[in-house]
């Protein structure tokens, strides 16, 4: 037989408060970290459904999902913006890192990371230092993949850049080769 532990039982006459959700939900159905559980930062996440549709400038300071159709410009520069399945996005895209499972029309770019997924679709150009589009994905444009300042060229790079002295001894009666000017 189960017994009530004594060291719970209210002391004033008031009955005990409701037990508290272990994590708050936010509007996009996922768990948001709260500030007294002993995690730093609050993350949300904003969906925006499959029957929405936004026409003009969308920008954002959190992390985003789309599901519906967008025409005009995305900025979410440091965050996630991830195209749904359903995502229809008929704009110019600029956040840190872009996921694309459904289909996008326009010029891409960000600052970590362009992922398009099995079956996502990107008919426009791409920026980022780092792309990756999987098998069963479709892409038309052109990737330019550029290097964060203060990137320098890879010892690789430098190496095959400086100048090379011809190897092995010179012919007999050849002058070799000068440089004029230099």
């Amino acid at each position: 037989m189960w017994k009530r532990d004594e060291g719970v039982r209210p002391t004033s006459g008031q009955p005990p408060a409701a037990p508290q959700p272990s994590a708050p939900i936010t509007t996009a159905g996922t768990p948001a970290l709260r500030p007294d559980s002993g995690h730093h930062l609050e993350k949300d996440i904003v969906n925006i459904g499959k029957s929405v549709v936004i026409k003009g400038e969308l920008n954002g300071s959190e992390d985003l999902t789309i599901e519906g159709h967008v025409e005009g410009t995305i900025q979410l520069r440091d965050h996630v913006l991830t195209i749904g399945p359903n995502g229809r996005i008929k704009a110019q895209v600029f956040a840190k890192s872009v996921i694309v499972l459904g289909e996008v029309t326009g010029n891409v770019t960000a600052s970590d990371k362009v992922d398009i997924r099995d079956n996502g679709s990107v008919d426009g150009d791409i920026i980022s230092p780092r792309v990756a589009i999987a098998e069963g994905a479709h892409f038309r444009g052109s990737v330019d993949m550029q290097r964060k300042p203060g990137q320098g060229t890879p010892k690789a790079d430098i190496k095959a850049a400086a100048p090379q002295q011809p190897a092995g001894p010179q012919p007999q009666g050849v002058p070799p080769v000068q440089r004029v000017g230099a």
